[in-house]
């Protein structure tokens, strides 16, 4: 049986992300990559969309709470999403 470790990169920033997700999107749009290549980089495009899909489910979150308020005090405090929900 093949195990595959898979090494932990440093955290991208959304904005490195999004940069990096529209430059594959540019690659592929040309069409003249091969088979493999376009896969590999579709692949590392799902996985950078859903990253920047959840930072904006999580910055979306924060400015909900920012919303709140308590009396004449804004609430603040941080967002953590479940993702068992």
């Amino acid at each position: 049986m093949k195990e595959t470790v898979t090494a932990q990169a440093p955290e991208k920033s959304f904005e490195e992300a999004l940069a990096r997700l529209e430059q594959i999107i540019e690659e592929l749009d040309h069409g003249e990559l091969k088979l493999e290549e376009s896969l590999r980089l579709f692949e590392e495009g799902v996985g950078l969309a859903r990253y920047c899909n959840s930072k904006l489910d999580e910055a979306q979150g924060r400015v909900e709470l920012l919303l709140g308020v308590d009396g004449e005090n804004i609430l603040t405090k941080d967002f953590c999403i479940d993702e068992e929900e």
